[in-house]
C-alpha cells in the first residue's frame, strides 16, 4: 500500500509514501490520495486526521517528467484538468468538513501538495520541512487553492514574494510567516501534530464545522453581512445536543462529552 491511514483513538493519521510523497500529483496518486483522506473524512469514529509524508516529502507535487510526456503527445490540458478535477473538489472536502486536519510536515510540501498543506487546518514541520510553490520556474501559474489559502496565513504581500521569486521555506522561515503554526524536532512533530488533531476536534461537531467555515468566508463578506451569517449558525447551534450536553456540564462542574 503507498498510503498507510492508522488510527489512534478517534485520530487517523494518514501517511502518504513511495510515489504519492513523491510524485503526489500523477493521475494515480492523486487518486489514491484523495481515497485514502476521503475515507477518514468519512468514518464516523474519526474527529482529527494527521497527513503526513515519507522521508524528503511529505507532498512534491506534480510529476515532471509526466508533464514532459503530456505536452510531446498534446494531452497537456486533459492531464492538469483531471489532476486538479481530483485535487481542487478534495481541497473544499476538507476546508467544509467538521474533521480537524493537520499537516505533519516531515519534507518537502511543493506545488499541489503544498496546496494539500495549506487546506488543513494547522501545520506542524519538522526539521526537514520546506514549503515550496515551484509553479513559476516551469512556467505555471498557481493551483491547488495556495493562491487563496497562503495570504489567509501570511498575508498579500508575503504571498506575491513568495510566489514570484520562487521561494523556498524552511521550518524556521514558514513559522516565522505564519505558515505553519509549530516547529518542532523529528521526534516531535507526528506525536504534535495528534495532539492538535485531538484537542481541536474535542469540541461539538457543529461548533468545529461553524468556526471553520466562518474563519473561511470572513474576507469574502462585509460586517453585517458576516453579523447575520453568525446569527444563523449560533440559531442553529442551538438546537443541537451538543449545546444541550454543554450548558449542563457547565451547570454542573463537569466536562462535556459532545458527539
Amino acid at each position: 500500500m503507498a498510503i498507510k491511514t492508522t488510527i489512534r483513538e478517534s485520530v487517523a493519521i494518514i501517511k502518504m509514501t513511495g510515489k504519492t510523497a513523491s510524485n503526489s500529483f500523477s493521475r494515480e496518486a492523486i487518486k489514491e490520495i484523495a481515497e485514502a483522506i476521503d475515507a477518514s473524512l468519512n468514518n464516523q469514529e474519526v474527529r482529527g486526521i494527521v497527513i503526513t509524508g515519507e522521508g524528503k516529502f511529505f507532498s512534491a507535487g506534480a510529476d515532471i517528467k509526466g508533464f514532459k510526456k503530456h505536452i510531446e503527445d498534446e494531452t497537456i490540458i486533459d492531464f492538469i484538468h483531471d489532476l486538479t478535477g481530483k485535487l481542487h473538489p478534495l481541497i473544499l472536502r476538507m476546508r467544509r468538513s467538521p474533521k480537524i486536519l493537520v499537516a505533519a510536515i516531515n519534507g518537502a510540501a511543493a506545488g499541489g501538495g503544498l496546496g494539500l498543506a495549506l487546506a488543513c487546518d494547522a501545520r506542524v514541520a519538522g526539521p526537514s520541512a520546506k514549503l515550496a510553490a515551484s509553479y513559476a520556474g516551469i512556467g505555471l501559474s498557481p493551483d491547488g487553492g495556495t493562491t487563496w489559502l497562503l495570504p489567509r496565513l501570511v498575508g498579500d504581500q508575503v504571498s506575491r514574494r513568495f510566489f514570484l521569486e520562487n521561494q523556498i521555506w524552511g521550518p524556521k522561515e514558514a513559522q516565522g510567516y505564519g505558515a505553519v503554526d509549530y516547529y518542532v524536532s523529528e521526534e516531535e512533530f507526528i506525536p504534535k501534530a495528534i495532539e492538535i488533531a485531538a484537542t481541536w476536534s474535542q469540541w461539538g461537531s457543529h461548533t468545529r464545522e461553524a468556526t471553520k467555515h466562518l474563519i473561511d468566508v470572513q474576507t469574502s463578506q462585509e460586517l453585517d453581512a458576516h453579523l447575520n451569517h453568525e446569527r444563523l449558525l449560533i440559531e442553529a447551534a442551538g438546537t443541537t445536543t451538543d449545546f444541550r450536553e454543554g450548558v449542563d456540564a457547565f451547570l454542573n462542574k463537569r466536562p462535556a462529552n459532545f458527539e
